[in-house]
């Protein structure tokens, strides 16, 4: 981890954030106050720049030496993208494998490229260009599978302290139905890596608040009772660790999940059974619920990654009840599902999630309205936040906050953003960004107050 000496900091201009999924906040000419060790330390809206000394003054800074960034007309703020499901070891595989069954890809694409994770060196060179691309894009947190090897997912939290990321790490967890050549070879060694794993990433955090350990059984088709039982004994050892798994995801996966557990009716049965249902627990995907999972869920506190890319690039055009879950207050944010996901862009995951929603609408004969444009970004931020068990921390832009952020600049970039113009508004800016902009617009990022993407 980085030791840089870090200083306060202030920012004054436009900050945008979300309040809840419906409603946007836009903070016009803000100075937000920073402290050196990154948490948000005063928010004042409305402040002129000449009063910007007496303000800062009054906070005890030295306006003389607490670096100032004053934001133009054609830039704000916004919290950094929250990614609650991704797979580091697939970066390398990202567009391959589209319209085959999730099954079929794992077997013929996957489980080959997440093999070369045993090389350390080929581990370190991989995850920090994943790392890297992830915060070049303004994901400032991400929730990450490792492979199933304990050593590399070790490299990848020791990479996400290097360049600054903040990160959920787990170690896969599978001890049957794939190769024989890529799985953990016991219940014992699965467990007692995970074990270590967790101990090891703890250590190299040293307090930061920065990496967190998360059990990670890949899912129940790749996981036996004992094993299950194995990694629940761990949760209860490490109480509030975060859990992760895949759910309910394809029709296949589900299928294959009942034979092989026959006496659940449903897979949120199932891993209640097991206690692996916690308000920590992330849910990737989660299509095809039953009627009774979705007030289930919700009544254990799980979020929901809703990972709209591939849920609709595989064999079959899958759409999850976005808006069911959020009407019944399921927790969900966005997830790139990097692999499955041909795009590792948030912006492209919100407008995905979008038009998906769309489809949805259409599907349940105008029951389930589409996601507006608030809604897209709040589970982009604030949502993925509440999922990642962060909302105290990260999301939006609050005194207490930890500053995770992006400086987005609309004009003078070499991208190709929809034209502001004159009569353009704020908002009418932010959409156009959210809907046609890229990372080229995304001209530094922070994380924790420290710089980790500078750009112009």
């Amino acid at each position: 981890m980085t030791t840089e000496k870090r200083t306060a900091q202030a920012f004054h201009g436009t900050l945008i954030h979300s309040l809840n999924p419906p409603t946007l906040e836009f903070l016009l000419n803000t100075l937000l106050i920073i402290s050196a060790t990154g948490e948000i330390q005063s928010l004042h809206p409305s402040t002129d720049p000449s009063s910007i000394p007496s303000v800062l003054n009054s906070q005890n800074y030295n306006p003389d030496t607490t670096p100032l960034t004053t934001l133009s007309a054609t830039e704000f703020l916004i919290p950094g993208f929250i990614d609650t499901h991704t797979h580091a070891p697939q970066w390398s595989q990202r567009g391959l494998g589209r319209g085959i069954p999730l099954l079929t890809w794992l077997e013929t694409i996957t489980f080959a490229h997440e093999s070369k994770l045993a090389d350390p060196i080929y581990a370190k060179q991989l995850y920090r260009a994943a790392v890297q691309g992830s915060l070049k894009q303004g994901i400032t947190t991400a929730c990450y599978y490792g492979s199933r090897h304990k050593p590399a997912s070790v490299i990848l939290a020791e990479t996400c302290l290097t360049l600054g990321q903040r990160a959920l790490i787990g170690k896969c967890n599978m001890n049957r139905h794939a190769p024989d050549w890529y799985v953990d070879t016991s219940v014992e060694e699965s467990v007692t890596e995970t074990a270590e794993f967790i101990t090891q990433v703890r250590e190299l955090d040293e307090g930061s608040g920065l990496v967190t350990p998360v059990i990670t059984p890949r899912f129940a088709i790749t996981c036996d009772e004992p094993l299950l039982h194995g990694l629940v004994d761990l949760v209860r050892q490490n109480p509030g660790i975060p859990i992760q798994t895949h759910f309910n995801e394809s029709r296949g996966e589900i299928d294959f999940t009942r034979t092989l557990f026959p006496n659940f009716k449903n897979e949120t049965e199932l891993y209640a059974s097991f206690g692996l249902l916690t308000d920590r627990t992330i849910l990737a995907h989660a299509i095809y619920p039953q009627a009774e999972e979705i007030p289930r869920m919700k009544e254990l506190g799980c979020g929901v990654a809703h990972c709209p890319i591939p849920n609709t690039t595989m064999d079959e055009f899958m759409v999850a009840p976005v808006r069911e879950y959020l009407n019944v207050g399921v927790k969900v944010g966005l997830g790139t599902d990097c692999g499955g996901g041909y795009s590792s862009s948030m912006l492209d995951v919100m407008r995905a999630a979008f038009m998906v929603s769309v489809a949805r609408q259409t599907q349940t004969g105008g029951r389930d309205r589409p996601l507006s444009i608030a809604e897209s970004f709040y589970l982009a931020t604030l949502g993925g936040a509440r999922v990642a068990g962060l909302e105290g921390k990260v999301g939006r832009f609050a005194v207490g906050m930890e500053f995770d952020a992006c400086l987005v600049r609309v004009t003078g970039v070499e991208g190709v953003m929809t034209p502001v113009e004159e009569e353009d508004s704020v908002e009418g800016v932010f959409e156009k960004f959210l809907m046609t902009g890229d990372d080229r617009n995304i001209v530094r990022v922070w994380v924790k107050g420290r710089e980790v993407k500078v750009s112009g």
